[in-house]
This record gives C-alpha cells, sequence and structure tokens, in this order.
C-alpha cells in the first residue's frame, strides 16, 4: 500500500517540475523582448539629450572632457532627435551671452569688402561677449580689414610677412599636394594661419587670466547669409560644415568649446603625430579628419548659412570630382561652398541634373529644396558683379562696400590707428604701409 501512495507522488512531483519549468521560459519570453524595448527606449532618450546643447544649463568652466567615445562617423546634427522650444532655445543663447567666445579669423583679405561686414553682423554682434582674433598675410588687400573699425571687440590683431614654411619628412610623408593650387607649401601656410590664431587666444587667455569657454573659427574669405545660431554651439563635440568634404570633412569653419578645438586647430603640430600613426597623402580635408577620430573628438556636420567667396575659375558643368560654384544669392545654407556674385545659369532641374552627377564625398552641396542655384564660374567675375551682390546683401552691406571702394589713403591710416588703440595685442606693419600697398597715393 505504501508503494502504491509513493508512484502518484512522483507523478505530481513530476507535473510540478514541468509545469514550473513551462511557467519558466513562458516568464523569459515575455521578459526578453521587454528589457529590449526598454533598452533602446533609455538609449534613444540619452542620445536625445546628450545631443542637444540646449540641455546644458551648467557653468562652461565645469564641463569635464571626456574621450570615452571614439569619433567613428558623422553624429547626428543638434536637433535631429529631438525638437527644441523656444524657451530651451532663448535660455541657451542667454548661456552664450554670458559665455567667453573666441572669434578666430583667418586668411588673407582678397574680397574682404564683401565677406567681412557678413562676419561683424552674423557673428561678432550675434554674440556681444565675443573677441576678434585676426590672423591675415600682408598683401595688397590687407588695407580693407580698415572694415574691422566696427568690430565690437577686438582682442588680437597680427598681420605678417609671409615667408616659406621649411618642409619637413614627416609633413612630406602625410600631406599631398594634389589639387591643393600651392602644393604641400599651401597647406603648410594655411595650417600655419590656423594653429598661429590658436596660439594667439593662448597668449591672450594667459595675459588676461582667464580661459575661453568657446572658440568658433571661420575664414576672411568666407560671406554669412545668416546668424550663426546658438544650436552649433555643442559642448563636447566640434561642428563643422556638411558637404564640400573633399574625402574627409569641411574644415572651413569649425564651432566647439576649448578642449575640442585645440584638437581641431592643431593643424601643425599634430602632423608628426599624423606620420607615427601612417597616414599618408592626405588633403586639408582628409587631415583635419584624422585629426580629429585620432584624439577621439566627436564631430557633428550641419548645414551652415556661409559660402566661400572665390575668384578662382572652374569648369561648367562639374564633373564627379569637379567643384560647383553657387550663386552667392542662393537661398542656402550653402555651408562654406565655393560662391561668387553671378546671374545663376543653372537652377530647378538643372541643379539636380548636375549635382546627381557629382561624387557625394567629394564637392558635393546639398541643393534640397530650390537652396542651390549655380554660375557658369570658367572665367572671371561678370560685368555688373556689383549690382548682383548688392541685391543679394542689402542696403547695410552695399554701403560699406561702397565705401571700400572710396577710401583714401590718408583715412585708411586714421582709421587702422584708432584700430590699433581699440585692440588688446595688435602685431602688424604700420599703418602707412598696410594702406600704402593697396591704395598707393591714392
Amino acid at each position: 500500500m505504501a508503494t502504491t501512495m509513493r508512484s502518484p507522488q512522483k507523478v505530481v512531483m513530476q507535473v510540478s517540475r514541468w509545469v514550473s519549468d513551462l511557467d519558466w521560459r513562458l516568464l523569459l519570453l515575455i521578459l526578453l523582448p521587454l528589457s529590449l524595448l526598454v533598452f533602446l527606449c533609455a538609449s534613444s532618450a540619452i542620445t536625445a539629450t546628450t545631443l542637444n546643447p540646449l540641455h546644458y544649463f551648467v557653468p562652461l568652466k565645469s564641463l569635464i572632457y571626456t574621450t570615452t567615445t571614439p569619433a567613428t562617423g558623422t553624429v547626428s546634427p543638434p536637433g535631429s532627435t529631438h525638437r527644441v522650444n523656444e524657451t530651451e532655445r532663448t535660455s541657451w543663447k542667454d548661456e552664450l551671452d554670458r559665455s567667453r567666445i573666441a572669434v578666430c579669423l583667418v586668411g588673407g583679405a582678397r574680397r574682404f569688402e564683401l565677406t567681412g561686414p557678413s562676419i561683424l553682423q552674423k557673428i561678432l554682434k550675434v554674440y556681444p561677449n565675443s573677441d576678434l582674433f585676426l590672423h591675415s598675410p600682408l598683401d595688397s588687400s590687407a588695407y580693407k580689414f580698415s572694415l574691422l573699425r566696427a568690430a565690437p571687440r577686438i582682442a588680437s590683431v597680427r598681420i605678417f610677412r609671409p615667408q616659406p614654411i621649411p618642409e619637413t619628412e614627416s609633413q612630406v610623408r602625410v600631406l599631398t599636394a594634389r589639387n591643393s593650387p600651392n602644393g604641400v607649401q599651401g597647406l603648410l601656410q594655411y595650417f600655419n594661419l590656423v594653429e598661429g590664431c590658436l596660439t594667439m587666444i593662448k597668449a591672450y587667455e594667459q595675459q588676461n587670466n582667464f580661459t575661453y569657454d568657446w572658440i568658433v573659427r571661420t575664414r576672411v574669405d568666407s560671406y554669412w547669409s545668416a546668424p550663426l545660431g546658438p544650436d552649433n554651439f555643442i559642448p563636447g563635440h566640434y561642428v563643422v560644415p556638411s558637404g564640400s568634404s573633399y574625402g574627409g570633412l569641411n574644415d572651413r569653419l569649425g564651432v566647439g568649446d576649448t578642449n575640442t578645438s585645440i584638437v581641431a586647430l592643431s593643424r601643425l603640430s599634430l602632423v608628426p603625430q599624423l606620420d607615427f600613426s601612417g597616414f599618408r597623402e592626405l588633403n586639408s580635408e582628409t587631415a583635419f579628419k584624422a585629426q580629429l577620430t585620432t584624439h577621439r573628438v566627436p564631430y557633428v556636420t550641419t548645414r551652415l548659412p556661409f559660402c566661400i567667396v572665390t575668384d578662382r575659375k572652374y569648369g561648367f558643368p562639374p564633373g564627379r570630382y569637379g567643384v560647383p560654384v553657387a550663386a552667392l544669392s542662393s537661398p542656402g545654407p550653402l555651408s562654406g561652398a565655393k560662391c561668387r556674385p553671378c546671374t545663376p545659369v543653372c537652377s530647378g532641374p538643372c541643379v539636380e541634373k548636375v549635382m546627381s552627377g557629382l561624387d557625394r564625398g567629394w564637392s558635393w552641396i546639398d541643393w534640397a529644396k530650390g537652396s542651390l542655384q549655380l554660375c557658369d564660374a570658367h572665367a572671371n567675375w561678370e560685368n555688373g558683379w556689383e549690382k548682383i551682390f548688392d541685391r543679394a546683401a542689402g542696403k547695410k552691406l552695399t554701403a560699406v562696400r561702397k565705401r571700400v571702394q572710396g577710401l583714401k589713403l590718408k583715412q585708411c591710416v586714421s582709421v587702422f590707428e584708432d584700430i590699433r588703440r581699440l585692440t588688446g595685442v595688435w602685431d602688424a606693419p604700420p599703418a602707412s604701409e598696410i594702406c600704402r600697398l593697396g591704395l598707393g597715393s591714392k
């Protein structure tokens, strides 16, 4: 009897174990997908917050620089994963207005009568606590820097007599002369301009015992059609224009905090490290990308409302690796594409046809929604370009252009003397030499 009683007990225990195992399996089937869903939602929320500068309402000096995330590709532009309301945007702009911002302006003055006023209006006057740093070679156009008399604050000016830069073995190995108008020497001169501006900023900081929160690096020949927006200041990330990447990253503008900017602007001194890492045959854009990625600096590419005014001639229509030249009057944003004031010869369906034939990783420009019109830039600027520019730029910039056109030598010298007195650090030839080189005895 005892034997017959134990057998049903075993059966019950076995069934109980089966039911328990079945419940466990069902529980796993339910929990695993649920856990994955929670993880994905949390990751999306973190991404939306960390890439949005409007969530960083802390003193900028207290931000901790981290290099734990390698920049393996392009980070999503700000606002792409989070809709920024106007209150947040205003609060972040207020924070930037309280921050110290260095605006680093590099390059030759060439068409500064067209570009300079736009830089003053769309960058320097938008951020009233910003300081201007100018690093430029002395040439016959340098007198046009007299326009800086209207700048709100000028920290440092260096106008220097250009000299050849000795080429080291590592520079020759790492850099390529292809597609550079002046070969490797041209790249070195450009790198020297950029890093020289960083040197000026560091010296000014040391002299005045403070550190800038942000550095905006742009070119003298950049024409701005709209203000540099606050969304482009992203702690811990370096912001560059989209398009015109030439196999690397567009290096015609950069916005970053102090730590990211030190890496981005050290164009000459980091070449030996690129050499040690095995990089070879780099142009300016691929060298720039290598700087950021090897130092694990995250970067953001986004459309920005400026273009580079150029006198160079380019074939039209451009081939797959050609260079399209935008009409300065294009709605944009042009993100640093080459441009000139012209009567557009290509718009609408024509632009779609031309741009579809370009290599997207080379000189490509975003042309969506009619934002781009193209010039035929195979020859010199067309007759009457002044009126074309004036229509696009408006009355204020037109008045400045005409004032520079009519500038006399004595007026020029007087204005430069005023600028020198208003500037914290002045390193330039005498005003009379700068003005006479461009204006003669005018």
